[in-house]
């Protein structure tokens, strides 16, 4: 249950991030996480989006370079150590985790986490073997 994600490569220019935003807004599409990672000179834009295949072209269309990725999303439960414990899971497994970030909003007493490693169909099957819950775009919509 792969989720796509939209990488986005940002000069750091004033007005860049908005007008990628605003190329989203004008097609439609609902933005429901970001991560922004960032130097001095460019950053990466990483969302997940309702209509991953709508935002490339309107990305592209708007001069932006863009990728789509395969990522997970699961449920962390909300209290301490409940992202020790998922990323126990891989760390056993000897997956690499390449970055993660978490959704703004909660699904009951669990919060949700978006996971990037280096194998993500390894991933998958570690977290579900260990009876993690991996979630699908469906499930992120109606979240």
């Amino acid at each position: 249950m792969k989720l796509k994600q939209i990488s986005v490569f940002l000069e750091n220019r004033k007005g860049r991030l908005k007008n990628a935003i605003h190329a989203l807004s004008e097609e439609g599409v609902n933005i429901r996480a970001l991560s922004i990672a960032d130097t001095s000179e460019f950053g990466i834009l990483r969302m997940i989006v309702s209509d991953p295949e709508a935002a490339r072209k309107a990305l592209e269309k708007k001069n932006f370079v863009v990728r789509v990725n395969d990522v997970i999303a699961v449920e962390v439960p909300d209290e301490p150590g409940g992202l020790d414990g998922i990323l126990g899971v891989l760390t056993e497994r000897d997956i690499n985790v390449e970055y993660i970030y978490a959704f703004v909003e909660k699904k009951g007493e669990k919060a949700v986490v978006v996971i990037r490693t280096e194998d993500v169909d390894e991933g998958i099957r570690a977290l579900e073997d260990a009876g993690i819950p991996v979630l699908s775009s469906e499930d992120i919509y109606i979240l």
